[in-house]
């Protein structure tokens, strides 16, 4: 039956999803000054165009170490995980995005009408998407459980519970660990496209992190973006560093 299995492998090759595009390596940039991030971006160079600032950056440079990032030719991850009543966050979202921010977050557990003001101020995910901050990869069931005084509290479940209100409040994704990521993809799809920190190659100290994965394990959670952080900030050549770790996808 040679005709036959030819046109069976036609059709499955025919209908076989396209191949899923790695995702896209953000660098965070957690230095206490902007001279030392905008080093970083020098030895980076074109390894890599999007860039983490988070709380102790922009404490110290402020909006203007978005705005250098941003004349340099590279994108932008504002990460300050607003959380805060919805007018407020709608007005932070809002300035996010004119400073030329192109993801933020917000901390999910603000809920669904705080999510949705984001989303609002943001303007829409063409411009600037809002990315609702699910439960930070420091903390495992115990450390939440604790933290929240709740015998009976799952990262998973809660995590899952989290990117519901994200997807109902038309948020652009989610940050959530490459451990809970995979399910929240088969729900979702590109619904919720997901950003996933806590990166570590394999067999590397997880520091802080409870909940760390490899970059092919955050791409096979179905990760539209990784962050990279001491990974590469900390090697002794930052530029190898990340190149190797988008090699192993």
């Amino acid at each position: 039956m040679p005709g036959r299995a030819a046109v069976t492998k036609t059709t499955a090759t025919k209908h076989a999803p396209p191949p899923r595009k790695p995702p896209t390596a953000i660098v965070a940039l957690d230095f206490p000054d902007a001279q030392t991030a905008l080093r970083m971006v020098e030895v980076l160079g074109e390894a890599c165009r999007f860039y983490k600032v988070g709380s102790e950056l922009f404490t110290a440079a402020g909006p203007q170490i978005v705005q250098a990032l941003r004349a340099l030719g590279n994108d932008v991850f504002l990460d300050l995980k607003f959380h805060d009543i919805p007018n407020t966050v709608r007005g932070a979202a809002r300035s996010a995005a004119a400073m030329g921010a192109k993801l933020i977050t917000v901390h999910a557990s603000g809920g669904k009408p705080m999510i949705e003001a984001a989303v609002e101020g943001a303007g829409g995910s063409e411009r600037c998407g809002v990315l609702g901050v699910t439960i930070l990869t420091s903390l495992d069931t115990p450390s939440l459980r604790a933290a929240a005084g709740r015998k009976t509290l799952e990262v998973s479940g809660e995590v899952l519970r989290l990117a519901g209100d994200c997807a109902a409040a038309g948020a652009y994704g989610v940050v959530c660990s490459g451990l809970e990521g995979k399910k929240i993809h088969a729900k979702y799809g590109d619904k919720l496209r997901l950003l996933i920190p806590g990166i570590r190659s394999a067999g590397a100290k997880a520091d802080d992190q409870k909940r760390a994965v490899t970059p092919a394990e955050a791409t096979k959670a179905g990760a539209s973006y990784i962050v990279l952080g001491r990974m590469v900030t900390e090697a002794a050549d930052p530029k190898a560093a990340i190149v190797a770790a988008m090699g192993s996808i």
